[in-house]
């Protein structure tokens, strides 16, 4: 099969791959209807992470052709979502919501990579949920969002409590930014302020529900959400950049008592432990716990209540995903779905 490999950074090439297998009763091998390429896969791609010959990709979308034999909630033929942590979403930590710190989490990437034809996905029962049915072409866009995206930007607005009478700044106008933008919406805020300096994006902020939007970054943005909120910050923020001007900003958007949520993967962010002592604001973040989300989620996009889709602004066959990776490092795409 074809797969996306990074050699190192900047060097991404689709080659042969070994076909996947299934090697524990718990598996489930997947056909990939769609995959996309992340903001995170940007990280080795830059240098920033260490890229040798990488397995690259985490998203993804299919229909099953084989489960071992301790398989019990996905068969073949079922059209899957998948979440980008494996979890076997029984354990205690599962139990609690958190399957991204599975007591067997394995992040989707580097051993399976799923910028290829096909996944092995282990511990399928507690991975993978299917859908209702075989879905219309043209919700795949907007299932292929969940894996990920949407799910952590639903969990980034779920930490923030998001919600009726709130208002919420969104720091961040990539994929994630905007999926909570919506996430924020659908969970009933009042206000929702998308930081954003670019147009297109901000124009899909709007669609997704931004009430307002503001441009300044740093203390000059800080001071921007204080001035529209009554000079006390939003109730809830999201962070969903990782570096630690967007990290500051959103601790200084944040009003006493608020809550962040933070779900950028953030290098090298320090955090001034005496400037978070007198923020006093309640924080929560980390790696989404998609697998909590996805049930509810694929119900949503397959009611067609929302199209978390459209955060695909340009679409490749898997063959050009180098160019993919291209368009996202140089900001000419936010996010790039990839067709097999």
């Amino acid at each position: 099969m074809r797969g996306v490999v990074m050699h190192r950074a900047g060097d991404v090439r689709v080659e042969e791959r070994e076909d996947p297998k299934i090697i524990e009763p718990t598996d489930a091998v997947v056909k990939l209807t769609a995959t996309c390429i992340c903001g995170s896969d940007l990280w080795p791609y830059r240098g920033i992470e260490p890229a040798d010959h990488t397995l690259m990709g985490h998203e993804y979308v299919g229909v099953v052709e084989e489960v071992g034999s301790q398989v019990r909630t996905v068969k073949p033929g079922d059209f899957v979502v998948g979440s980008f942590v494996i979890s076997d979403n029984t354990c205690e930590i599962c139990r609690a919501g958190f399957q991204s710190k599975c007591v067997h989490a394995e992040f989707v990437h580097g051993g399976i990579g799923t910028q290829a034809e096909k996944a092995r996905i282990p511990l399928a029962d507690g991975t993978l949920v299917a859908t209702p049915g075989q879905p219309d072409p043209e919700l795949v866009p907007a299932l292929l969002a969940a894996s990920d995206v949407l799910g952590t930007g639903w969990f980034a607005a779920v930490a923030a409590q998001a919600g009726p009478g709130r208002t919420v700044a969104v720091v961040g106008d990539g994929a994630v930014g905007l999926m909570a933008v919506l996430a924020a919406r659908q969970l009933g805020a009042e206000r929702v302020i998308a930081m954003s300096r670019h147009p297109e994006r901000q124009k899909l902020a709007r669609y997704y529900g931004a009430t307002d939007i503001v441009e300044a970054r740093g203390e000059e943005g800080i001071a921007r959400i204080k001035e529209l909120t009554g000079g006390l910050g939003a109730h809830s923020v999201v962070e969903a950049v990782g570096t630690q001007e967007s990290f500051m900003q959103a601790v200084g958007a944040t009003r006493g008592g608020g809550h962040l949520g933070y779900v950028g993967v953030n290098h090298d962010v320090t955090i001034p432990g005496i400037e978070l002592f007198f923020a006093g604001i309640h924080t929560l973040g980390g790696p989404a716990p998609v697998r909590r989300f996805l049930p509810d989620l694929i119900q949503l996009i397959w009611d067609r209540t929302i199209d978390p889709g459209k955060v695909f602004d340009l679409t490749l066959p898997l063959d050009q995903a180098a160019e993919g990776y291209k368009a996202m490092d140089e900001r000419r795409a936010t996010k790039v779905l990839l067709t097999l």
